[in-house]
Order: structure tokens, then C-alpha cells, then sequence
């Protein structure tokens, strides 16, 4: 097969902690070509989506005493072309939110790919739709209790009930931004104004969890299924576990509670073709949807001894047959 990941520029990428990284080398090591662009190299040509495609060979990266080790020169380029995408096999949409205007002027052109001959992963009209935050109130009986506004009276009232809560941008990613709130805090109405902008941008507002000391778990789910899972835990004096702001990790079962969250959700991602997702669950309770580019692979595979970006390609091929 002909496989395109857009991502964002190589070079900066962590080859022992992107998950994307991970299903290229599944990739490549079954025998796949490997082809990479970016959003500002995709076009319009008659009608049809084109864009410049480098193909890329890989080192993978080996496991050494239970770290993930990547020599220095672990990639090398190819001659770009361009490249009418419906002629490739599988694209898969994986650059980092947050979802900007480019973003979605990028999954408009995605979206004409013919279905029949290209599978895009995820869907470009559900990337589109699926707001990281916002999609999880498709699922009222698994969530924490929610609130999503700009009004400070509201958020002000909805604290004031829980007496904590935590304060999420709807474009935030890797846990910027989210904000721990208190009743009774001096500063309220300041976290408020700016994280609104004084009431012009709604932010979700979530009862907070004392069980997110224990860790943010986060469930990796491939065409509605579970395949692995991963516990961030918060670290030093920060309440996020997200392991862009040093959370640590952990190896994690699914419990019994996990499964339900898994099984509630799974029928709307496989209608809406969100075929690989990220589910963020604390104490029991599912808090987001993370369909872009969610990650966890390496961690998991170096965990629980796993290869999950193998089971992303096999599913791949097993689309295609």
C-alpha cells in the first residue's frame, strides 16, 4: 500500500514518543511505502485533492533497559512529488491541534477524496464536526457534570455549586491552558475574563475529580474498539496529568467502568468514521474525545509490551482488501 501521513514538520518530531512515528515504522516494516506532507502542501486540481508527498525511510527506535532509544539521523527523505491523492491507498490526518483555519481548510480538501479508492483517517467531515472537548457531551451518562459557556455568571454559579472545578479552552490541546477553579478564590473572575476573553469565546467548565490525582488515564480505540491503554499521572505541584506538562506514566487495566465508557461510545465513532480516538477517562468518568492526532502508542507498547501502531497497519490492510 501507498500510505500518506500529514503531519507536522519531521524534524522537531520525538521518534520515542510520537505515536505517529510509531505506525510509520509498523508501516514501513511491513512492507508499505511511506510517504509524508504537511497541510500547506495539499492543493486543489480539478476538482480532485493533490499534494506534495516526500517518501521517508526510517530507523526505528529500539528498547533499551525499558526506554525507548533513537539514533540521531533516524530519518531520511526522499525526492517530493506531487501526487493526486486519490491514487494512494490510506491517508492519515495527524497533525497536532489545536484546529485552526488551516486546519479545516485542510480536511475540506480531504474531503474530496473519493471513499472507494482512499481511506482517510479519521474522517474529514467528523475532524471537522468532532470538537475534542465538546464531543463528549454526545455521551451525558458516562461524563462528569458539564457546563459550556462564555457568561461569567453562569461559570461563576456552576463553581459555586462544586465548589472546584477545572476550566478547559475548547481548542486546547496537552492540557494548555486548563485551569483549576475554586469557590471563594480572589482571582475567579480574572481566570474567567481571560479564558473567555471577557465573555466573547465559550470554555467548558467540568466538576473536578479529586480521582485525577491518581492519573488521567488515556484509552486508545481503533474502530471503536479498545486496543491499549496509559495512566498520566500529575507530578511535582501541577494538577494535570497530560505528559506534555510532566505528567508520568504508567501501565494501566481497563476496568469494568472503562469497558461501559468504551461500549457507549463506540457506536457513534464508527458512524461518524472516527477510527482512531484517544478517550481521556478520570475516576470513572470519560472528559474528552481526542480525535486529531491523539498519542499514547509508545508509551503503551513500552508498557504492556504491545505494538499498537502494528494493529493501526493491519486494520489498514484489512480496510483495503
Amino acid at each position: 500500500m501507498k500510505i500518506v501521513f500529514i503531519i507536522d514538520p519531521i524534524a522537531p518530531l520525538d521518534p520515542t514518543h510520537d505515536s505517529t512515528i510509531a505506525m510509520m515504522e509498523a508501516a514501513q516494516k511491513r512492507n508499505h511505502e511511506v510517504w509524508i506532507t504537511t497541510m500547506e502542501q495539499l492543493s486543489i486540481k480539478a476538482g480532485q485533492a493533490w499534494a506534495i508527498l516526500t517518501p521517508v525511510t526510517l530507523v526505528p527506535v529500539t528498547l533499551n533497559e525499558g526506554h525507548w532509544v533513537a539514533v540521531e539521523d533516524w530519518y531520511r527523505l526522499g525526492e517530493p512529488e506531487l501526487v493526486a491523492l486519490n491514487t494512494t491507498d490510506a491517508v492519515l490526518m495527524r497533525t497536532d491541534p489545536p484546529v485552526t483555519m488551516p486546519y479545516l481548510y485542510t480536511t475540506q480538501i480531504l474531503d474530496l477524496i473519493d471513499p472507494a479508492t482512499t481511506l482517510v483517517l479519521n474522517r474529514p467531515r467528523s475532524l471537522q464536526a468532532a470538537n475534542e472537548k465538546l464531543y463528549a457531551l454526545n455521551f451525558p451518562t458516562v461524563i462528569p457534570e458539564t457546563i459550556v459557556s462564555s457568561v461569567k455568571a453562569v461559570i461563576k454559579d456552576f463553581v459555586a455549586e462544586q465548589g472546584k472545578a477545572v476550566l478547559k479552552p475548547l481548542a486546547g490541546k496537552a492540557g494548555e491552558g486548563i485551569l483549576f477553579l475554586a469557590a471563594g478564590d480572589r482571582n475567579l473572575n480574572s481566570l474567567i475574563e481571560i479564558s473567555t476573553r471577557w465573555g466573547q469565546i465559550p470554555v467548558m467548565v467540568q466538576q473536578y475529580l479529586p480521582a485525577a490525582a491518581e492519573g488521567d488515564k488515556r484509552i486508545i480505540m481503533l474502530d471503536g474498539e479498545p486496543i491499549g491503554a496509559v495512566n498520566r499521572i500529575p507530578t511535582g505541584s501541577d494538577f494535570r496529568g497530560n505528559m506534555a506538562v510532566g505528567g508520568r506514566v504508567a501501565s494501566v487495566p481497563l476496568t469494568e467502568r472503562d469497558r461501559l465508557i468504551c461500549d457507549t461510545v463506540s457506536p457513534l465513532l464508527k458512524q461518524d468514521g472516527l477510527y482512531f480516538v484517544g478517550l481521556d477517562v478520570i475516576g470513572g468518568y470519560l472528559t474528552e474525545v481526542n480525535v486529531t492526532s491523539p498519542t499514547g502508542i509508545r508509551e503503551i507498547d513500552r508498557l504492556d509490551g504491545k505494538n499498537l501502531g502494528n494493529q493501526v497497519i493491519e486494520w489498514l490492510e484489512q480496510q483495503k482488501r
